[in-house]
């Protein structure tokens, strides 16, 4: 009898990219994230909703190590990137954010030309030998952000002098330029007109063939056009995880039904 290989075999599966397990986070003596387990599954959009204070930004920071930047901030349990723990004392928490890239609310670009906004991660990474190599991954990543042709003829202008929906494609160039597995978006749209959004949005949709996507914005709309996956935070809880259809139109939690029809937000 024919065995398909393995290989074959998880074609129609996605595999699980980040899993956390009883997640707890803490600023001082406030309980921010209560116990969250959570399976992020490889080239898929999941996407954070819920209110304002809720605790989606917060876990989100927890998946590549930012809240390491906040003095009172304390996370317990555990989060894997391909099996392995990122806060192990062993892990770089700078080598992590390289494959755990992440875009912000703001458009953030670098005080540099355009060309130095997307060489800056591969160079203090090594990931070129030479100016051809390090060309190369600037055309490279400016193409996978959707932003190459408005901008290929002026490489060396500021970065800041873009438009802010140029600005945020950028950005997002920037953070695939170091080659990351896991792309990290902070409600990346809510800074930006509808034009632009449509835009960001679309790239999004193409991101997700190479990378796992995972982005927190306060649009129910905008989840439900981007995402696969949908994570309904509320409280500190995460309260209901699924397929977003299905948070969308068939909740099982009431407190989920609650906020998609807007009776808390």
């Amino acid at each position: 009898m024919y065995d398909a290989p393995a290989s074959e075999q998880k074609v129609n599966q996605k595999s699980t990219k980040i899993a956390a397990n009883k997640v707890q986070v803490f600023y001082g003596d406030t309980h921010a994230i209560k116990d969250v387990d959570v399976q992020i599954e490889d080239k898929t959009v999941t996407a954070f909703i819920g209110p304002s204070g809720c605790g989606k930004s917060t876990f989100l920071r927890c998946l590549n190590r930012m809240n390491d930047t906040i003095d009172v901030c304390r996370v317990k349990g555990e989060i894997l990137l391909d099996g392995e723990d990122i806060y192990d004392p062993k892990v770089d928490p700078v080598q992590l954010r390289a494959k755990v890239g992440m875009v912000f609310q703001k458009p953030n670009p670098f005080p540099k030309s355009i060309y130095d906004n997307i060489a800056y991660g591969p160079r203090i990474h090594g990931l070129a030998k030479n100016k051809a190599d390090l060309d190369e991954i600037v055309e490279k990543s400016l193409r996978r952000g959707a932003i190459w042709n408005e901008v290929k003829d002026r490489l060396h202008a500021p970065g800041t002098g873009l438009s802010g929906g140029q600005q945020q494609r950028l950005c997002i160039a920037r953070a695939v330029a170091t080659e990351p597995e896991v792309l990290l978006m902070d409600e990346p749209c809510s800074a930006l007109d509808p034009i632009a959004t449509g835009q960001v949005e679309e790239l999004i949709d193409e991101l997700r063939e190479n990378y796992s996507v995972v982005i927190v914005t306060h649009s129910m709309q905008q989840a439900a056009r981007v995402s696969q996956k949908t994570a309904f935070f509320h409280l500190g809880n995460l309260v209901e995880y699924g397929e977003t259809g299905q948070i969308f139109t068939n909740p099982v939690d009431p407190r989920t039904e609650s906020y998609i029809t807007g009776r808390i937000g």
